[in-house]
């Protein structure tokens, strides 16, 4: 397989400019409905999170430990699934793997109408991220069937940034995207159309309830399947061809998968380079937003801009804001830093940056500044997330790809677990037991306060440099003389093996 060098002196004269990337990727009709899709398929995903969120409330009395169980429920399939679910998107078209995962979840959604039981909304919940754990690596495995070698970047970039809307959208925006169904229901009843009466009065009471999200939820899902659908694209992988899928076959990939990895040193660090990030980095949510709230100071000039009082008056929703802003800036910016750096120095220094912005928020008093902080740390974890998923692509070979980003898609939702059961709860320890020794010595003024989400976090983004020098140690990042050979993808030998083992 020919050999691919990226982020060299040489790449970067040669390369074509890539200011119009995102401009040609969205003039091409297959990638356009792939993103579309994506976007659509992804509000529905979190849409339906969003819904569930107050209704678990009202049904369990207010447990916050009830509403956790959703998002619980959400990263089990990548504990217990995540390698067999590789191997088969593996071994199947990608493309109707996608039509087949938005097609279970619209019919699992639906069945959300059914119910008012935790535990069965628990296992909807579930098995719907099981079929989006299909879903996200046969659209990373696809996207280089449908652009061009120095687009990929930019298109993973734009898959990142639609990624993180559609998350946003669904799950910010649930309350008033029901509003704006609910008003589209009353004005469908108000046109007393025969056909209307037929087909939507009977559902009204569904319709016009609260749960009305469900059917939105399905829409989305049935709209995503189609426009995939009309992709007109080769989407088998080389290993579908020639082979009968069996239970020993399913065995068989999963020890090659555990073998590529063993073998492939550098891919195996990114990996747990990422994991031990997240690990640490995870805490920025739900530590940093508890954290906000206890910082001074006010928005310089938000007094002139309403909707920037009206945002500064919300603490936890400006953070949120300033980490969206961060990673839609961050992902429309790493092809130009691809230009100019190799992949393997763009991921680690991102992941260092990430580390510095996380001590950088957990180390100031003034409120605005803490926003500023957020958002560079968004924009390291839409670097991180791009420049790691172009590597895959770059350096894994096609028959394989989707085991490795179904590993990628299982670390990062693990750490995600760990860090919320793990982190928060030891940075509230070690604040505890710092605070009785620093006052108990004396070497501590009493209006100083240490605070445990502070420090937590400082303990994060200790993890997270942690995380960068690891892979500092580890990732080829140094410019090469010749060819990059850790560039270059991998295939996998027929007894298994790759050809660099």
């Amino acid at each position: 397989m020919a050999e691919r060098r990226f982020g060299t002196v040489e790449e970067v004269a040669a390369a074509p400019s890539r200011a119009g990337a995102f401009r040609r990727l969205l003039g091409d009709s297959r990638f356009r409905r792939l993103w579309v899709a994506q976007f659509v398929s992804g509000i529905g995903d979190w849409l339906v999170i969003g819904l569930l969120m107050p209704l678990v409330t009202s049904l369990s009395g207010g447990s916050a430990f009830a509403v956790a169980g959703i998002l619980i429920a959400k990263i089990i399939p990548a504990l217990l699934f995540s390698t067999v679910v590789g191997v088969l998107v593996d071994r199947f078209d990608r493309r109707r793997v996608m039509i087949a995962a938005d097609l279970v979840r619209a019919v699992l959604a639906l069945a959300l109408l059914f119910t008012n039981s935790l535990w069965a909304i628990y296992l909807i919940v579930l098995l719907m991220e099981t079929a989006s754990l299909f879903f996200y690596p046969a659209r990373n495995s696809l996207i280089p069937r449908l652009v061009a070698e120095e687009d990929v970047t930019s298109a993973n970039g734009l898959a990142y940034t639609t990624q993180q809307a559609s998350m946003l959208v669904g799950l910010t925006a649930a309350s008033g995207i029901l509003a704006a169904f609910d008003a589209f229901v009353r004005a469908l009843l108000a046109s007393n159309l025969d056909i209307v009466t037929r087909l939507v009065g009977l559902a009204a009471p569904a319709l016009l309830g609260p749960r009305a999200g469900v059917f939105l939820d399905t829409l989305t899902f049935l709209m995503s399947a189609a426009l995939i659908t009309s992709i007109k694209v080769d989407a088998r992988p080389p290993s579908a061809e020639g082979s009968r899928l069996s239970i020993s076959l399913i065995g068989r990939d999963v020890i090659e998968s555990f073998r590529f990895l063993r073998d492939h040193k550098e891919l195996r660090g990114l990996l747990i380079t990422i994991g031990v990030a997240i690990l640490g980095g995870g805490a920025i949510i739900p530590v940093g937003l508890v954290y906000i709230q206890t910082l001074v100071g006010t928005i310089p000039f938000a007094d002139r801009v309403q909707w920037l009082q009206q945002l500064a008056a919300a603490p936890q929703t400006f953070v949120l804001v300033c980490m969206a802003f961060g990673m839609v800036a961050g992902a429309l910016l790493v092809p130009r830093l691809e230009r100019a750096m190799k992949l393997q120095l763009l991921f680690a220094g991102s992941v260092a940056a990430f580390g510095v912005a996380m001590l950088g928020f957990a180390s100031i008093q003034q409120y605005w500044v803490a926003g500023v902080f957020a958002a560079f740390a968004g924009a390291c974890i839409a670097t991180v997330t791009v420049a790691g998923n172009s590597y895959v692509i770059h350096t894994v070979a096609d028959e394989i790809r989707g085991r490795v980003f179904t590993a990628l898609e299982s670390v990062i939702k693990v750490s995600l677990l760990l860090s919320m059961i793990v982190i928060a709860p030891l940075g509230d320890l070690l604040t505890e037991v710092a605070t009785r020794a620093l006052l108990g010595s004396g070497l501590a003024p009493k209006n100083i306060v240490i605070t445990g989400p502070r420090l937590t976090l400082q303990i994060a983004g200790l993890i997270v440099i942690g995380a960068a020098i690891y892979a500092f140690r580890v990732l080829e990042w140094r410019q090469a003389e010749g060819p990059d050979e850790s560039a270059t993808p991998v295939p996998v030998t027929a007894d298994g093996g790759s050809d660099d083992a």
